[in-house]
């Protein structure tokens, strides 16, 4: 499809990821994590490029789109795995498909492994789940069936077309399309110190390579906390602590008893 091959060409320019996508009638949904230039740059150039092939196609010129992309910032993982939701089912709730395998324009057909693309990054979400690519598949497809919070729904799909994006800890102003920083919220270096005056440790065996159990199960209260807290995203928790972001996901759901 042209708007593939137009959104693979242009992820590797401005070093962006693709999670997700769905190309709806009159609009589409991709989630995408930024690298060092902001959301705008790749998003135009998507744009611009779609907009000038379906011109020449229908010979037509001036403006293609009605209105600029609706953004939203991305920041906790359990916010991410319901905008991967919200976007694989959306052809279902709009009366396209009875079920998401049944609608050809998503990367929900990649999530699966029933097609190979690339440029759609799924390692990161279905990591979340589990280790094991097939058992993660399994909870991605029980994840998709299970009930959804949609309280933050309505207010997206009232926009139309969304460009959701990973961030960097702040928070985008739906409005204005600008970024804000909350005034008052704790630092990671103040909740790592919580944490060492809680758990009784020193803060250098955080960061220490020797595997530990309790060791493990403070990281994965630390990265609870600056999750839920909105303290910091969990890739900043993993690099200050010098851990991957997948070996603290895993630690989170490996010890719910000692985050609560």
């Amino acid at each position: 499809m042209l708007l593939n091959t137009i959104v693979a060409r242009v992820l590797p320019i401005f070093d962006t990821r693709l999670h997700g996508y769905c190309w709806m009638t009159n609009h589409i949904h991709l989630l995408i994590q930024v690298g060092a230039r902001p959301l705008a740059n790749p998003m135009r150039d998507i744009a611009a490029g779609f907009a000038r092939a379906m011109q020449r196609k229908c010979e037509t010129t001036g403006h293609f789109f009605e209105r600029r992309y609706h953004a939203t910032l991305v920041d906790a993982d359990a916010y991410l795995l319901e905008l991967i939701r919200y976007i694989h089912l959306n052809p279902v709730r709009a009366g396209l498909a009875p079920d998401a395998s049944n609608y050809r324009w998503t990367s929900h057909h990649v999530y699966i492994g029933a097609r190979v693309e690339p440029w759609v990054t799924t390692e990161f979400v279905l990591g979340m789940f589990s280790q094991d690519r097939a058992h993660a598949v399994s909870a991605y497809r029980r994840f998709l069936a299970s009930p959804a919070d949609t309280s933050w729904a309505e207010s997206m799909s009232s926009n139309g077309g969304d460009a959701m994006a990973l961030g960097n800890g702040r928070v985008a102003s739906r409005e204005q399309n600008t970024s804000v920083i909350p005034v008052g919220r704790q630092t990671l270096t103040e909740l790592i110190s919580e944490a060492c005056d809680r758990f009784q440790l020193e803060p250098v065996r955080l960061v220490s390579p020797v595997r530990d159990a309790y060791l493990t199960k403070v990281r994965a209260w630390i990265a609870f906390q600056a999750v839920s807290r909105q303290v910091a995203p969990l890739a900043e928790v993993a690099r200050v602590l010098g851990r991957d972001e997948s070996t603290l996901r895993y630690a989170i759901r490996a010890y719910p008893s000692e985050i609560d």
